[in-house]
C-alpha cells in the first residue's frame, strides 16, 4: 500500500505488533519509558467480550509486574474503540490511568496521525491528572471520556466527539491540560467483574426506522436475548409495530430499555414507557447502553437495581 492509500489499507493484511509500532515511531521514547506488550493482532471490527476480558486480565498482570507503572496505553482500531473504552472503564480493576488510542490514517499514509496520537496517548497516560477519570480516549490532540465519546465521521480527523459535553482536555505540544472531570462512576470502583465470566448475557439493539414492524425484535426474542436496547426516534420513541413487539419482550421477561438513535441527549421515562414496563438509558448511545445493560444483568435482574446502575455509570 502506498502513502496515498488512506481508506483501503486493510486490504494489505499487514498489522504491526506493539514493538514494531514503537520502532516506527521512535519519538515515543522522548516522552516516557515505554514497555511494549504483545496482544493478538485483530481488526477492531472483530472485537468482542473475549477481548475485553483478556485486556482486563492483561492490565491486572501488568500492574502486578511493574510496581512503578504510571499508566497503560492500548492501541485500537477506531471502529469499536468507543465500545472497548466504555467496557474497560466499567470493568478494569487497576488504579493507573488507561488510555485507548487509534488513528484515522494508517501509519503508512502521507500525513498519518498515528505517531502523534500515540505520543500524546502516552503523555496522557503518564499524567497524574488522568487518574480517577475512567478510561480515556486520545486522538486529534483531544482527551475524551470513554462514557461520553463516539465516532461521528467515517474519514475526518476530528471524528471522535463528545456531543453533549465536549472534551476533558487537550494534549498540546507544551502540556497535557485537563479542564473538567466526568462525574459518573468508573473503574476501579465498580460492581462489575468479568474476569471469571464465561460470557455476557445476550443484549441486542433494535434500531427504529419509519415503518419498523418488530420483526427484528421478535428475532432477538427467539435468539434468547436477555435484554433489548430500543434505539428509538429522538427523544426516545419506537414506531408502533416495534413498540408492540417490545412489549412482547417485556412479557417474556426480557429487560427492554428505551434509548435514542440521535447520538446525543437524554431519554425520559414518560407514561407510555412506564406502563409498558420499559427502563431508560439516560444519555448513553445505543452501543454503550448495550454494554452497561449486559454488565448489569451479570449482577441483578431486578429492574430497580438496573435503573440505579444506569443512573450511576
Amino acid at each position: 500500500m502506498g502513502p496515498l492509500e488512506l481508506q483501503d489499507y486493510g486490504a494489505a493484511d499487514t498489522v504491526m505488533h506493539a514493538e514494531e509500532i514503537l520502532a516506527r515511531f521512535p519519538e515515543t521514547a522522548l516522552v516516557a519509558e515505554v514497555i511494549p506488550v504483545r496482544y493478538r493482532n485483530v481488526p477492531s471490527t472483530s472485537i468482542d467480550f473475549t477481548d475485553w476480558q483478556a485486556l482486563v486480565r492483561l492490565c491486572d498482570q501488568l500492574a502486578a509486574e511493574h510496581a512503578d507503572l504510571a499508566g497503560i496505553v492500548i492501541g485500537h482500531g477506531t471502529a469499536t474503540l468507543e465500545e472497548t473504552a466504555y467496557a474497560l472503564s466499567l470493568t478494569l480493576k487497576v488504579s493507573v490511568p488507561v488510555v485507548l488510542v487509534g488513528s484515522q490514517r494508517p501509519a503508512s499514509a502521507l500525513s498519518s496521525d498515528a505517531g502523534l496520537n500515540l505520543v500524546n496517548a502516552i503523555r496522557v497516560a503518564a499524567s497524574p491528572q488522568a487518574r480517577g477519570l475512567g478510561v480515556l480516549v486520545v486522538l486529534n490532540d483531544e482527551i475524551q471520556a470513554a462514557r461520553e465519546v463516539t465516532k461521528t465521521s467515517t474519514l475526518r480527523m476530528q471524528t471522535f466527539r463528545t456531543a453533549d459535553f465536549g472534551v476533558l482536555g487537550h494534549a498540546d505540544g507544551d502540556a497535557v491540560a485537563f479542564y473538567r472531570r466526568p462525574l459518573r462512576r468508573c473503574y476501579p470502583d465498580t460492581e462489575f467483574d468479568i474476569r471469571a465470566l464465561a460470557e455476557l448475557p445476550r443484549v441486542d439493539i433494535a434500531l427504529a426506522y419509519a415503518g419498523a414492524d418488530g420483526t427484528a425484535v421478535r428475532a432477538f426474542i427467539a435468539a434468547g436475548a436477555k435484554g433489548i436496547i430500543s434505539a428509538g426516534f429522538a427523544p426516545g420513541f419506537a414506531p408502533p409495530g416495534e413498540f408492540e413487539a417490545l412489549k412482547e419482550a417485556v412479557a417474556a421477561g426480557i429487560v427492554v430499555m428505551q434509548c435514542t438513535r440521535a447520538g446525543s441527549g437524554r431519554t425520559f421515562l414518560g407514561k407510555r414507557l412506564r406502563e409498558a414496563g420499559f427502563l431508560i438509558t439516560d444519555n448513553l448511545t445505543p452501543q454503550k447502553a448495550r454494554i452497561l445493560l449486559a454488565l448489569a444483568l451479570t449482577v441483578s435482574n431486578d429492574m430497580e437495581e438496573i435503573a440505579r446502575m444506569f443512573r450511576t455509570y
